[in-house]
């Protein structure tokens, strides 16, 4: 019989870590390493126990999970990593770190159990493997989903509109919420492949199928799909680009 698997749970509040530690007790081959209230707590305590997944919020006083994690893939013991938090706009920076999963609260049996099914297999295949240079630009997104969060790829955005605090990415007939700026994704966003034409609006620019100017001077980009979007007057000469004008 194999070794269970060894937790560690850290979280500033006791009735988190006491609902995990009531979902690990019905997972079979799992063992509670420890538990610890703050970021330095968690990293004496890993060095102490050694344990096989940290099961780590992100949002505490002090050294915040993204630290821990980043403290913790420098150390001897390396655990695996699973956030557990309540916020999902630090998706980004948790697979910065290598996040093996990231789990919103409140947390589901099904998808902790998911969750340690994925761990298991990453253990499995050897633990971290390397990883080359950050990409220049944003590849992906991990947006919310229910109780977890999804994959969705750059590559597969058309077309990016502001919604107040937010930005939907749309992706097919579907629109997902992140918070975000249209200024900072235009940043991360690779500009050969996305161009802001409006002021609350980017484009994948193959979805722009052709241009033209209404009787009152103003200029709208056809869509592939069928669509259509007027262009930003501060925005026609970068879009007109895309034709060579």
């Amino acid at each position: 019989m194999s070794a269970p698997l060894r937790v560690l749970i850290v979280d500033d509040e006791p009735l988190a870590i006491e609902r995990l530690q009531l979902l690990l007790a019905r997972t079979e081959g799992v063992a509670i390493a420890g538990t610890a209230n703050d970021g330095e707590a968690a990293l004496a305590i890993a060095e102490a126990t050694a344990p096989d997944l940290v099961l780590l919020d992100i949002a505490m006083p002090g050294m915040d999970g993204i630290d821990v994690a980043r403290a913790l893939a420098e150390s001897r013991v390396d655990p695996a990593i699973v956030f557990v938090t309540a916020f999902d706009n630090f998706a980004v920076a948790a697979f910065d770190v290598a996040a093996i999963d990231y789990l919103m609260k409140p947390v589901l049996p099904e998808r902790l159990a998911r969750a340690i099914d994925r761990v298991r297999a990453h253990l499995a295949a050897g633990g971290r493997q390397p990883t080359g240079p950050a990409p220049a630009y944003v590849e992906e997104f991990w947006v919310p989903d229910h109780s977890g969060l999804v994959r969705i790829a750059a590559r597969d955005i058309s077309r990016i509109t502001a919604e107040r605090d937010y930005m939907r990415l749309h992706v097919g007939q579907r629109g997902w919420l992140i918070h975000r700026t249209i200024a900072k994704l235009e940043e991360d966003l690779d500009p050969a492949m996305f161009i802001r034409v409006h002021r609350s609006v980017m484009l994948r620019r193959d979805t722009i199928a052709s241009l033209y100017r209404d009787g009152g001077g103003h200029w709208t980009a056809r869509l592939t799909d069928g669509g259509e979007q007027r262009i930003g007057r501060s925005y026609v000469d970068a879009v007109k680009r895309l034709a060579g004008r």
